[in-house]
């Protein structure tokens, strides 16, 4: 163990006083309402951009799509940045890309620079949503660390709500939506400056003198900090390994399925195709403009509301259970849509009203499962010495299936027709539910450091 002397102790970052674990979470979670601000936008700007550059649909799909190139770059460079600088320095210099991307997309002068101005984006997104989880998580005690780990997706949901509201009520002034998420970037970038480093990096960068100051300040009494440090001190002699390497160990497997398994079903089960697309999608099936776009905040909402359930449930109940009830709904409301559309391609009446209740009970069931589930399974389920990079290599995956789903969607659509996109969205939400009912075991409860003995003692699947 690297172990520095006490003056670099000040590196922990600035005391937190009474500031709670909620004032934490709260803060980096900012992080998450801009990954969703600026991935969201581009649904109410989008028609606007096209008229402004007479885009045609690869052009459109082209600028939706920088912005995951970027967060496949960030997610890339984030287990690097988040394990050498530290947690909390990796959420700063994700703030401050995101308020210079702001800033280009809002005064690009031509389709390039505003290509560009979404990658830069992008970036920023790819690095908060690997550090930001990974940071409230090393933080968080066990019985609280679901809820406060997931209110990152909420603030998410929250963002992604922002941006519809935002599409919604500037209509063609698209400049202005990009503008406005140098706000979050800034509140994002100095609240940071205020929050302490997490212990477990300190523990295994620093000294454990370090990381004791920080759990004094956010656990509730000294038993607790040193039996926590007493866990950490175990789990952090088991191995000596980091980085890429690590991640070959055949005891590394369980997690590594169950964690990438979920990230890339996070993508594919076709939430993001909905999100980017759903004015699109709509308007192909027969709706007008303002009717697609009011179902679109109306997909925000029901976004946020079953995350905010999500937040309670997560602890409450299980991450497993959770996945295991939702995503039945889920399936049954896209073959809903599908049936429907398969029998009236342009609804009107009731029909209309079963595509907009499917649409919004899908949402509800894969939103308020897979994506409450996905941010927070990576660094629970990771190991501490190669927890950076193995979330990274998670993040990634979040990214490049994401990029997939947004080069692909229309294409996707006007190949088989709007019916045949749900009907297959369905039969991928059935196969997600099989493979968390095969694969992903129950965290609810358990220390990172149980979870990682569990892993190393070969019971990791064995947890329910």
């Amino acid at each position: 163990m690297n172990r520095s002397p006490a003056p670099s102790r000040l590196r922990s970052g600035p005391a937190t006083g009474g500031r709670s674990l909620a004032f934490i979470a709260g803060i980096s979670s900012l992080g998450g309402l801009l990954f969703g601000y600026d991935t969201g936008i581009i649904s109410g700007a989008l028609p606007a951009i096209a008229g402004a550059f007479d885009l045609a649909d690869t052009g459109k799909q082209l600028i939706t799509s920088a912005i995951i190139v970027g967060a496949i770059l960030g997610a890339y460079s984030s287990g690097h940045l988040s394990e050498r600088l530290g947690r909390r320095p990796a959420i700063i210099v994700a703030a401050a890309v995101f308020a210079v991307g702001a800033v280009l997309a809002a005064v690009a002068p031509e389709v390039w620079t505003l290509g560009i101005a979404r990658l830069v984006l992008g970036f920023a997104v790819g690095l908060a949503a690997q550090a930001v989880p990974l940071y409230v998580a090393e933080l968080a005690p066990p019985a609280r660390r679901g809820g406060l780990v997931v209110m990152f997706q909420l603030a998410i949901t929250v963002g992604i709500l922002a941006a519809y509201l935002a599409g919604y009520a500037l209509d063609e002034s698209w400049r202005w939506m990009f503008g406005l998420g140098l706000v979050p970037a800034v509140v994002l970038l100095l609240g940071m400056l205020s929050l302490p480093e997490s212990p477990r990096w300190l523990f295994t960068h620093q000294d454990p003198g370090a990381a004791r100051t920080v759990l004094a300040r956010i656990r509730p009494d000294q038993a607790a900090v040193d039996a926590e440090l007493g866990d950490l001190a175990e789990t952090s002699a088991a191995s000596d390994h980091r980085g890429l390497r690590a991640l070959r160990g055949r005891w590394m497997r369980p997690a590594l399925i169950a964690g990438i398994g979920l990230a890339i079903a996070s993508q594919i089960t076709g939430i993001n195709a909905i999100i980017y697309y759903a004015p699109t999608i709509l308007g192909d099936a027969g709706f007008g403009r303002s009717a697609a776009m009011l179902t679109t905040v109306g997909v925000g909402i029901v976004n946020f509301l079953m995350v905010a359930i999500g937040v309670r449930l997560v602890d409450a109940i299980g991450r497993r259970r959770l996945l295991l009830v939702l995503l039945p709904g889920a399936v049954l409301s896209l073959i809903a849509v599908a049936a429907v559309l398969m029998l009236e391609p342009a609804p009107q009446g009731a029909a209309r009203w079963v595509v907009i209740a499917g649409i919004l009970g899908y949402i509800a069931c894969n939103g308020g499962s897979l994506s409450v589930v996905v941010w927070l399974a990576g660094p629970e389920m990771y190991p501490l010495k190669v927890r950076s990079v193995a979330v990274a290599v998670s993040t990634f995956a979040v990214w490049f299936f994401d990029l997939l789903v947004s080069l692909t969607t229309l294409s996707l659509t006007s190949a088989l027709g709007t019916t045949g996109t749900f009907w297959l969205f369905a039969g991928v939400n059935a196969l997600a539910f099989l493979f968390v009912f095969r694969f992903v075991p129950e965290t609810r409860g358990r220390s990172l450091e149980d979870i990682e003995s569990a892993l190393r003692a070969g019971t990791f699947t064995a947890m329910r």
